[in-house]
């Protein structure tokens, strides 16, 4: 009875973990779409360099098997994806403020 209760713990774990790594890929998928429609729109307002480099080096990142974490835990690539999303945010702003003066 002992080893049917450790097998159960076992595939609640797995069940668990494996939703969590559905849930961080989903949601890295989601930021990456929404990293790639704000390049879009802003492609033509001058985008200042660095933040195109902040955008092309988030798309690498999460593609490149090298990862500051596993793989499976796309924690990292996740922060890079919203820092590249935050950056392109940032320019759009300061473009509309430049182009209001």
């Amino acid at each position: 009875m002992g080893e049917a209760v450790h097998i159960e713990m076992w595939v609640a774990v797995a069940a668990v973990a494996a939703v969590l790594i559905v849930t961080t890929g989903v949601l890295a998928g989601v930021l990456m779409v929404r990293l790639v429609r704000a390049r879009r729109q802003l492609r033509d307002a001058g985008i200042p360099v660095e933040n195109k480099a902040v955008f092309w080096g988030a798309l690498i990142y999460l593609v490149c098997p090298v990862d500051l974490l596993p793989d499976p835990v796309l924690l990292d690539d996740i922060g890079f994806l919203l820092l590249a999303l935050r950056s392109l945010q940032a320019a759009a702003e300061r473009g509309d403020m430049v182009r209001r003066r």
